[in-house]
């Protein structure tokens, strides 16, 4: 009964499920699939009649995955992921080069020790295409657990988030608040953090690792709310707007220790040691790393020591 209700079972069920997944939405599913949304529903539907339960259901004039629905797409993404390193391992062969190391990566670590990191890992010829791609932690995590991505450096995720992977924690870092050298509060030694109100905050996207931290700190000190605010995790944007405006950035060290260390932002005097988190590699729990990846890994371990000695 069992083999005969795998074998119903075909690739592209778990394909369109995963996307519906991913993007909650049949639109924005179809759309990636490159097929009619009426294909999506028809092929959800298949895959429910085979598993005999509902897996999505409507939410407002969205849908969302019932219970059985996060059950399902933990283990079809490792399917999925176990055909693409099939597919990944053959293609070595044909080429004779090593496996793809493909790394998502938080600004925290791009622009600090990972960069030293690759350049190491390719002076070993191993013939690995390296690709490095940045984004919100939550989706860089989500790409790693659907095997778009072999590792992510950056900061430990949340609980819900980290079902299926292993975490490698590194160091640990701490959030800053910076603003550029000639801001009204960079010159001054003693203010409080009720003086943000005065100004535009940019602030890490509810949702990204950092924000819970943020919050905290803020209601710690009495901060329920700040008027004006921007969310964003591109460093770019908030390194431009807050050079450029009498701005005030909150964000990870790691993400602006090169502006700092040469002056083109200052960091304000406050105390923020309860912002400490973990920083490391994660990897999913269940895949063996090729020889390439845990070289990768191991060069990163060397930087990241070094950068600490």
């Amino acid at each position: 009964m069992g083999n005969a209700l795998d074998a119903r079972i075909k690739f592209r069920h778990l394909q369109t499920f995963l996307e519906v997944g991913r993007h909650r939405s049949i639109g924005k599913a179809a759309d990636a699939l490159a097929v009619t949304q009426p294909a999506v529903s028809r092929t959800i539907g298949e895959l429910e009649t085979i598993l005999g339960v509902a897996l999505v259901e409507k939410e407002g004039r969205g849908i969302r995955l019932s219970h059985f629905g996060d059950i399902f797409l933990r283990h079809a993404g490792e399917c999925v992921a176990a055909v693409q390193r099939g597919i990944d391992s053959i293609a070595e062969v044909q080429k004779s080069e090593g496996p793809p190391i493909r790394i998502g990566s938080l600004p925290t670590a791009s622009t600090t020790f990972l960069p030293d990191a690759v350049s190491d890992f390719l002076r070993h010829q191993t013939g690995s295409q390296v690709t490095i791609v940045s984004g919100d932690n939550k989706v860089l995590l989500d790409a790693l657990r659907l095997g778009e991505l072999d590792l992510v450096v950056g900061r430990l995720g949340a609980p819900e988030r980290m079902t299926g992977l292993f975490f490698e924690p590194l160091y640990s870092e701490e959030v800053v608040i910076v603003t550029r050298p000639s801001h009204p509060l960079a010159a001054r030694r003693n203010f409080t953090l009720n003086e943000l109100a005065n100004y535009v905050v940019l602030m890490p996207i509810a949702g990204s690792v950092i924000r819970p931290f943020v919050d905290r700190l803020l209601l710690t000190n009495g901060i329920p709310d700040l008027p004006n605010t921007i969310e964003t995790v591109s460093d770019s944007f908030g390194r431009a707007y807050t050079m450029r405006h009498d701005a005030v950035w909150i964000i990870s060290r790691g993400a602006v220790v090169n502006d700092l260390a040469a002056g083109g932002l200052a960091e304000l005097p406050v105390d923020m040691k309860e912002t400490r988190g973990a920083v490391g590699l994660t990897t999913q729990a269940t895949s063996e790393p090729s020889a390439a990846l845990s070289l990768m890994k191991q060069v990163i371990r060397e930087h990241v020591a070094s950068r600490a000695g």
